[in-house]
């Protein structure tokens, strides 16, 4: 762990040493210039031996879990570092001054220093006192760590012996022990056994405790004998690819005494050879569990021949791109247990001999909330059913296992297995993502984590590694990608064209991370119950009672603070203002105070700023002295305009600045932007802005945020479609769109092609009420358009068809877009459309939908149509939908739908008021 903060901290002084900052600090200190190149050698001599122990450490973290002296050592590091990274921050920020106030200039008569800063001479001495500190840590080190580590060779590999331990007690489970596997079973014997000639790899894929080796082990001996040799790898991440060709020529030529004598003394390049040409000539079945890696399978492939005998491998991982190894079609993904069978499973282990806790009844409803907090994974409910088998059957016993099941899971040495097999999961992570997912710990049990969000807070903390032309925020997106694939982070939902969106972290991995984050300071859950620990870095604040609510320790050392609710009282800023000189980031969400103190613009290292759905009404002048600001949340505030200052701010890169004022969105002016009074082209690295009140003054330098991802306009007049046109076209990365006119009479005519574009919204008018006047529908150029919402258009004939040409579209969104009575749609017509929304469309009467028309669709809203008074035709050719809703609709139509056949009763609905 603690070479995730060794990292950060080298990052820190990567960049505070890199040119553009030298050459800055060289024009602000010239009359130092001695004692700068010494506090640089001193930096940079810091940074290589702090490279060196990362390096170092990344090798020893496996052989060394469990000893206490090494975890010692470590969070003396941990703490040096965390004081370098402070210190970096503090020189950067005296580089950063837009003027050069000189070496002393804290004592310049008039001068009012912020008393959080550090003066040259401070940090000077803080970076020599680091670099002694790190040298005698390595002395420390190599007299003691060294020497405890040398001598107790039982702990050497530790947690991979536990683990390799459980994998081998799994292998011998018989199939009464095993609960909820049948289908998983019967698929993998049926690719194993059938008639396919063709020699076949075969992936059982999940997290650590899903069962992968159980279940491999029990189709092993079932099927082994159909195949004419078979061998069983137990692989992992500290495999010797020699000792792996021995082991599997020995099981695979035990019955070949003259040949695998032979073997004995070859290398390891003809021991290959003569596993190979072996194998060629047999059906073979083998085994490689717990696979980490593509090159570890690679390694071992080349002497396991395709041949065409029905060979079969199979491997189980907890690594997609292992996984993807697998044949096509062969991938068997490995899922948590319904409630139903991780039931069964409990009552096996806790009740052997009453199969459904019968005889203890009055035990069932805490069983159950012990049950639901394992959240199906098999290791767990095994393990924790085994625990309770051996305790009294009491109430008071079953409650206190059920209220400190979370500390048992970190403590208990009987639950020591557990840990174990999910610790390697963290262990084998890069670092660079060890931090990204402790991060996601910090957040609550079954919390929702979004990429956008996740991929902001991550920049701002600087976990994210700049990659070539990607922006940290696709490099963010890689990472969680990481993640998943590797199963720390569960994937709950795509967006309509197939983007990762929505993420959740699986109780028990979350448990052990929560665990990690305490012992290391990393960041801490906050509220009533359980308060941060001083020296926590990051605190997410949530349930605070306002009458009860006990002060933050160690808030000068905190970075961030993240609100989940509004009950974070309002003086909390003013005090994060004054005491938190290294704050980077701030998420305080619904803030009731309508100010913020002037004091925010002193923490020079703030990097993320939200304070979403507050009362703020305006920000102070000062806001522009945030020069290392990336994101600035004011969505849902009540700000009007934007400090002139704020375009100062050339670092910023996600700009929200929104209030909703008609949540039903039935006007056009049911939302508002914000006015910037400067020229906002100064903000070169805006990627998005959301949303922009359009004004003469602004547009014209509109086209000059040449990185804008994401942009909305609100207020626009058809006379600045031009302009705006002309802006557009010099936004090569433009993904995301939305235009407002100011009013429903306003006709807005973009004549613009925008060829990246993914999502489009037009709330207006549209010139001579079609498409087709727009380049903007025309399928050469919107083959890349996913989304499209279309409100007010007024558009007189049936849209229907010139959309079609848009093959791509996942989701669809006509709000008063059409005034004519008919509309249809034809076979093969939106191929991919997974959700259509027709909303306040008063003239249509009739719906025509043909057979293979929206073949995918899983959606389907039908709002406010008064006019329609029959179901739509064909529709039955679109069953079953996963959602099909009939809202606001009449008495007398609802009649029509209770009586309809075809869409048998499969359907949602609401009366109008």
């Amino acid at each position: 762990m603690a070479e995730t903060v060794i990292l950060l901290a080298i990052k820190k002084i990567t960049f505070a040493l890199a040119k553009g900052v030298v050459d800055k600090a060289s024009v602000h200190f010239a009359k130092y210039g001695t004692q700068l190149l010494e506090i640089q050698g001193n930096m940079a001599r810091v940074a290589r031996e702090l490279r060196i122990m990362h390096d170092v450490l990344c090798q020893m973290d496996i052989r060394n879990r469990n000893n206490q002296v090494y975890e010692g050592w470590l969070d003396e590091v941990q703490k040096v570092a965390h004081v370098m990274e402070d210190m970096v921050d503090e020189y950067l920020y005296l580089v950063g001054q837009e003027h050069d106030l000189g070496f002393f200039f804290f004592l310049k008569k008039g001068f009012k220093k912020p008393r959080s800063l550090l003066s040259l001479n401070q940090i000077d001495f803080k970076v020599k006192e680091v670099e002694r500190d790190l040298t005698h840590l390595s002395e420390t080190k190599n007299r003691w760590v060294t020497l405890i580590d040398n001598g107790d060779t039982s702990s050497s590999n530790y947690i991979v012996k536990r683990a390799n331990d459980l994998a081998n007690i799994s292998r011998l489970l018989d199939d009464e022990d095993l609960v909820g596997v049948d289908e998983n079973r019967e698929k993998l014997e049926k690719w194993l056994v059938d008639d396919d000639h063709e020699c076949s790899v075969v992936a059982l894929l999940g997290m650590g405790g899903l069962g992968k080796t159980t279940l491999a082990a029990n189709v092993y001996k079932k099927v082994r004998e159909k195949f004419q040799c078979h061998a069983w790898l137990s692989i992992s991440q500290t495999y010797s690819r020699e000792d792996i060709l021995r082991t599997i020529t020995k099981e695979l030529l035990k019955d070949n005494i003259s040949v695998l004598s032979s073997t004995a003394a070859m290398d390891i390049t003809r021991l290959e050879e003569t596993l190979n040409k072996f194998l060629k000539q047999q059906k073979y079945l083998i085994i490689l569990d717990d696979v980490w890696t593509p090159e570890a399978f690679d390694d071992l492939s080349r002497a396991l021949p395709h041949n065409d005998k029905g060979s079969r491998v199979i491997i189980t991982t907890r690594e997609g791109v292992v996984a993807a190894l697998a044949s096509p079609g062969h991938i068997l993904p490995m899922e948590a247990l319904p409630e139903d069978k991780a039931w069964d499973l409990f009552c096996k282990k806790a009740f052997p001999r009453d199969a459904n806790c019968d005889g203890h009844a009055e035990l069932k409803p805490l069983s159950e909330e012990i049950v639901s907090k394992c959240k199906g994974l098999p290791l767990a409910i095994v393990s924790v059913g085994s625990l309770l088998c051996v305790r009294e059957k009491t109430m008071e016993e079953w409650r206190r296992i059920n209220n400190q099941l979370s500390w048992e899971l970190i403590n208990n040495s009987r639950l020591d297995h557990v840990r174990n097999v999910l610790y390697l999961s963290f262990i084998y992570l890069p670092t660079h993502l060890k931090s990204c997912f402790l991060y996601c710990s910090l957040f609550p049990e079954d919390y929702l984590l979004r990429r956008k969000q996740l991929a902001r807070l991550w920049s701002a903390e600087g976990f994210i590694e700049e990659r070539g032309e990607s922006t940290l925020e696709e490099v963010a997106e890689f990472y969680l990608k990481e993640l998943v694939d590797r199963n720390m982070l569960q994937l709950v939902e795509l967006n309509t064209f197939g983007r990762m969106k929505k993420f959740r972290m699986h109780d028990i991995l979350r448990e052990l991370a929560v665990d990690l984050c305490r012992k290391n300071c990393f960041g801490a859950t906050y509220d009533n119950k359980s308060g941060g620990s001083l020296g926590d870095r990051r605190l997410v604040l949530r349930n605070l009672k306002k009458d009860n609510y006990q002060p933050i320790s160690g808030i000068h050392q905190l970075r961030t603070i993240i609100t989940l609710d509004n009950s974070v009282p309002s003086s909390i800023i003013s005090l994060l203002c004054s005491e938190s000189r290294y704050m980077t980031v701030l998420e305080l969400r619904g803030l009731s105070t309508k100010k913020i103190p002037a004091a925010i613009g002193d923490l020079f290292n703030l990097r993320h700023l939200s304070l979403r759905d507050s009362k703020i009404q305006v920000l102070p002048k000062s806001i522009e002295r945030l020069s290392n600001l990336i994101t600035l949340d004011l969505y849902g505030c009540d700000i009007h305009v934007l400090p002139s200052g704020i375009v100062k701010l050339k670092k910023l890169r996600h700009l929200f600045a929104e209030r909703v004022l008609d949540p039903d969105e039935r006007g056009m002016r049911c939302s508002r932007g914000v006015r910037i009074p400067s020229v906002l082209g100064h903000l070169t690295n805006l990627q998005t802005l959301h949303a922009l009140e359009a004004r003469d003054k602004s547009l014209g330098h509109l086209g000059e945020l040449r990185q804008l991802r994401s942009l909305r306009l609100w207020n626009v007049k058809g006379t600045y479609c031009e302009r705006i046109s002309e802006s557009l076209v010099q936004m090569q990365y433009l993904s995301f769109l939305e235009v407002n006119a100011s009013n429903g009479k306003e006709v807005l005519q973009m004549n613009v092609c925008l060829p990246q574009l993914q999502k489009l919204i037009l709330r207006a008018r549209l010139a001579n009420g079609a498409l087709d006047e727009s380049p903007l529908f025309q399928a050469v150029w919107g083959q890349n358009l996913y989304v499209l919402s279309l409100y007010g258009s007024q558009l007189r004939e049936d849209p229907m068809s010139s959309l079609s040409r848009l093959s791509s579209l996942t989701r669809l969104r006509l709000t008063g877009a059409y005034s004519g009575e008919q509309m249809t749609l034809l076979t093969g017509w939106f191929p991919k459309l997974k959700i259509l929304f027709l909303k306040d469309l008063p003239n249509l009467n009739r719906l025509v939908i043909q057979q293979g028309a929206m073949a995918s669709l899983e959606e389907f809203f039908l709002v406010n149509l008064n006019s329609l008074t029959e179901v739509p035709p064909g529709i039955e050719f679109l069953m079953p939908l996963q959602y099909l809703a009939f809202d606001q609709i009449s008495s007398d139509f609802l009649t029509v739908l209770e009586q309809c056949s075809a869409i048998r009763g499969n359907w949602w609905y609401t009366l109008q008021d």
